[in-house]
């Protein structure tokens, strides 16, 4: 009698939920409310697997292509993609406050869909590094479609469902993120550069079409305000969750500083790829048991075990060299982001106003982002001057003081 690894029954059933999800997308009508929302949810996931796809197939090879193809130093890189951090950053905010002020959501998705397509041409095309900063800032511009997208799916859910929606979509992200790399793996000696970046601007153009088709975009009851967002129109505990957030977020540096950790401590070049497939897996296998478990114990609940799984990683990290335990610490790791990314955005929308969800879910984006741009150089200036066990610490000591504030926020 044959017998099959649990882990793989894990994977591949899955794998197979998202597929039988899409092939019940593809059947639904229009007859109900109801249909329409699943349909919305599951466009937006299929969406989002595609980019991410794109995305990743370049993102996996990304510092090799500046460095070694364009011959770029590393403050070129570093400045390369700390402007296009920044960009993320304000574009979500900016994005979130105009959908609002608009009552338009589904354009500022279809067209971010279409920046990061194109940005992907553009990489393709060029010759020297300096090219590659207005293609970076289209790109990173693109993520305007988030805090839209994820006001509609907070629109579109219920107290009940909203934390397995968010699931769905965080799910959907890793899948495709997890795709993109193996792709790029699989095809970078056969197609170089060049033709693989061309190649992974044809999935962000084909779930920008399947929003533009696919989505129906709910007008906004004429009753709601059209006003901006005012800092007194977030509640205390939003405050708060926002400061805690950038608290945590100042911690919260690249999971390039865990790979890095990983080879200094025996993992070979050739392995190391594998160990950010480990946790990309391990966020993608978590997202929705996690998205429906908030639904069921709460967000906050959820949230405490995001931080908690993040201190122990960070302590795993600071203190065993061990082979074993960094595997183990990087599958921590990943169901720390399964979790995080998974019930934050659920929260924040329960957190906020109605009238304002884009612009307050924008507004955490930007605070977050921006205040994760230090934490890298933090991390470095750290390593380099105390220690490789000086970062971790430092964010486990952070983590512990957001935990403690997030005690004191109430959830709806």
């Amino acid at each position: 009698m044959d017998v099959v690894n649990e882990p793989e029954i894990v994977i591949f059933g899955t794998i197979g939920s998202l597929i039988e999800e899409w092939r019940i997308l593809m059947s639904l009508d229009n007859k109900s409310d109801d249909t329409r929302r699943r349909r919305t949810v599951r466009t937006f996931a299929a969406a989002s697997f595609l980019n991410d796809v794109g995305a990743d197939m370049i993102y996996s090879v990304w510092p090799l292509f500046v460095t070694t193809a364009l011959g770029a130093n590393m403050a070129a890189l570093g400045f390369i993609d700390g402007l296009g951090d920044t960009i993320v950053s304000i574009s979500q905010a900016v994005s979130g406050y105009l959908s609002d002020r608009l009552r338009k959501r589904k354009i500022f998705i279809v067209i971010g869909y279409l920046c990061g397509s194109l940005s992907r041409v553009g990489y393709a095309v060029s010759t020297v590094w300096q090219h590659l900063i207005p293609m970076r800032v289209l790109d990173r511009a693109g993520k305007i479609r988030s805090a839209p997208r994820d006001a509609i799916v907070a629109d579109l859910s219920s107290r009940e469902n909203r934390g397995s929606n968010f699931g769905l979509l965080r799910a959907a992200d890793n899948l495709g993120a997890t795709c993109g790399i193996l792709l790029s793996i699989s095809l970078l000696t056969t197609l170089g550069y060049r033709t693989l970046f061309l190649l992974a601007a044809i999935p962000s153009t084909i779930g920008a079409v399947l929003v533009a088709f696919r989505v129906s975009e709910t007008a906004r009851p004429a009753g709601m305000t059209t006003k901006g967002l005012s800092l007194r129109d977030l509640s205390k505990d939003y405050r708060l969750f926002l400061f805690l957030s950038a608290i945590f977020a100042l911690g919260s540096f690249s999971y390039s500083f865990l790979l890095i950790n990983a080879y200094d401590n025996g993992f070979s070049k050739g392995t190391v790829p594998v160990l950010y497939l480990v946790f990309t897996v391990a966020a993608f296998l978590s997202s929705i048991p996690f998205g429906k478990l908030s639904d069921r114990l709460g967000r906050k609940r959820v949230l405490l075990l995001a931080f908690i799984l993040w201190a122990i990683s960070c302590a795993g990290f600071a203190i065993y060299r061990d082979s074993v335990v960094i595997i183990g610490m990087f599958i921590i790791y990943g169901l720390h982001r399964g979790a995080f990314d998974t019930v934050q955005k659920a929260f924040v929308s329960e957190l906020a106003p109605e009238d304002f969800r884009a612009s307050a879910l924008g507004v955490y984006q930007m605070v977050t982002g921006l205040c994760a741009l230090p934490a890298s150089l933090v991390a470095g200036l750290l390593w380099d001057e105390i220690g490789t066990s000086a970062p971790f610490v430092f964010s486990l000591w952070l983590t512990i003081a957001s935990t403690l504030l997030l005690l004191f926020v109430r959830e709806k």
